[in-house]
C-alpha cells in the first residue's frame, strides 16, 4: 500500500510538495499515478510516471504547474503543486499500475493509499 503525504492548507498561487512512499511490500509496476477526488465527485487521474522515472503524462488542468517526479532509493514519488487554484482542492492519492502506456484511467490503477487532503483557498 502506498501512504501518501504533504497536503495541507494553500492560498491560491501556492505551493506544496506531495510524497508517495511504498511501504511493506514489494511492487510490481509499470506505472504510479496521481489521481484526485473532490466531494461530490468522480475520481481523477493528475499524472503519472514509468518505473524508469524518466517519462511522465499530466492531465490538461495541471499541465504546466505540476510536477511528478520520482526517487527509487527512497522508494517514493512526489507532485509538486505549483500556481494552486481553488479548483485543485481534493483528496490526492497515488496508485500503481502494471499498464505499458502512460494511462491516466483510475480502474486500471490498484494498491491505492488512503490520501492527503490539499485545500486551496483564501
Amino acid at each position: 500500500q502506498f501512504v501518501e503525504s504533504g497536503g495541507g492548507l494553500v492560498q491560491p498561487g501556492g505551493s506544496l510538495r506531495l510524497s508517495c512512499t511504498v511501504s511493506g511490500f514489494t511492487l510490481d509496476y509499470n506505472l504510479i499515478g496521481w489521481f484526485r477526488q473532490a466531494p461530490g465527485k468522480e475520481r481523477e487521474g493528475v499524472s503519472c510516471i514509468n518505473r524508469r522515472g524518466n517519462s511522465t503524462r499530466y492531465a490538461s488542468p495541471v499541465k504546466g504547474r505540476f510536477t511528478m517526479s520520482m526517487d527509487n532509493a527512497k522508494n517514493t514519488v512526489y507532485l509538486q503543486m505549483n500556481s494552486l487554484k481553488p479548483e485543485d482542492t481534493a483528496t490526492y492519492y497515488c496508485a500503481a499500475s502494471r499498464a505499458l502506456l502512460g494511462t491516466l484511467t483510475p480502474r486500471t490503477y490498484g494498491y491505492w493509499g488512503q490520501g492527503t487532503q490539499v485545500t486551496v483557498s483564501s
